[in-house]
């Protein structure tokens, strides 16, 4: 028995197909069926069972498959903690960023490594929580920054609260809400909904949060008209025309300090805000660039 034989189990285990698990393995079909075959002799018993196209673990496959996902698992950590400690402070960082963290630290991370620190090779994944899990999970990124509230806990990943940020609507400088907004002290839902409401996906516990505050028709699913994982996209969109964007107040935080944009006051006021987390997963060796990576998130990611 050895590593590659119980590597050749897992494909096929998670394959369902010798023919898959032999492309994805990069193997013809007969080495794979010859390297189970050997590790059931080792064992003296049957893993898999082959029922036509169809194959699967038997009740002794499915112990060992699960022994296998280990000790693979701790085999790839030490050849990873064998290259990080070659390279010290150099290396890669991995990284995913929700659409809040992309706003306000992509740009200015990227700027950062290249003016201070040019040996470390940087690499950003956007998208949803829901594909950059799977990339966290295939080790393609090494971490996530990402807001809790869309994400479903579980074992193999490991939590760590950077940070809550307030939300809030911000609208450009000039708008036609403003002046009303001052005179009142505050503008209704109903005003803000004359208007194209800008936003990103917005979990459910965000969604309930806005019907709370401001009846049914804050439902996101009708009140916003612009939609986009990109707050940047969304705030260049404010910044010259009517729309008003719903979101991290502190995304839009250049415009606000040049007086472009404006955060715009409503009656009641939102109660509501993100919680920003850096998702890892447990087990997982962590590359020494990477402090540099939390140092940079833990400066920036804030009110």
């Amino acid at each position: 028995m050895n590593l590659r034989q119980l590597e050749h189990l897992l494909a096929v285990a998670e394959t369902g197909s010798f023919s898959r698990a032999a492309e994805q393995l990069h193997l013809t079909q007969s080495a794979l069926s010859r390297s189970i075959r050997m590790l059931e002799d080792d064992l003296d018993a049957r893993l898999i069972d082959r029922m036509g196209k169809r194959n699967e673990l038997t009740p002794l496959g499915e112990a060992v498959a699960t022994r296998a996902r280990r000790l693979v698992f701790e085999a790839a950590e030490l050849r990873r903690n064998a290259e990080l400690l070659k390279k010290g402070n150099t290396g890669e960082i991995r990284v995913g960023l929700g659409s809040g963290p992309g706003a306000m630290l992509m740009t200015p991370f990227l700027i950062h490594i290249a003016q201070q620190h040019p040996e470390v090779r940087v690499h950003v994944a956007r998208g949803s929580i829901e594909v950059q899990l799977l990339q966290l999970r295939q080790r393609t990124l090494d971490a996530l920054v990402i807001d809790t509230r869309g994400l479903v806990p579980a074992p193999d990943l490991r939590i760590e609260r950077v940070s809550e940020m307030r939300a809030g609507f911000v609208c450009r400088r000039g708008h036609p809400l403003l002046a009303a907004a001052k005179k009142k002290k505050g503008v209704s839902f109903d005003d803000v909904l004359r208007y194209p409401l800008a936003s990103t996906p917005l979990v459910e516990e965000v969604t309930q949060i806005l019907i709370q505050h401001f009846g049914p028709r804050a439902n996101p699913q009708q009140a916003v008209s612009l939609r986009c994982e990109e707050i940047a996209s969304l705030i260049e969109t404010v910044r010259v025309s009517d729309a008003i964007f719903l979101g991290i107040v502190t995304a839009a935080r250049s415009g606000l300090e040049t007086g472009e944009l404006v955060e715009l006051v409503t009656t009641p006021p939102l109660l509501s805000g993100t919680r920003f987390a850096i998702v890892t997963l447990v087990g997982r060796t962590e590359a020494p660039s990477m402090a540099l990576f939390r140092e940079f998130v833990a400066e920036r990611l804030h009110d």
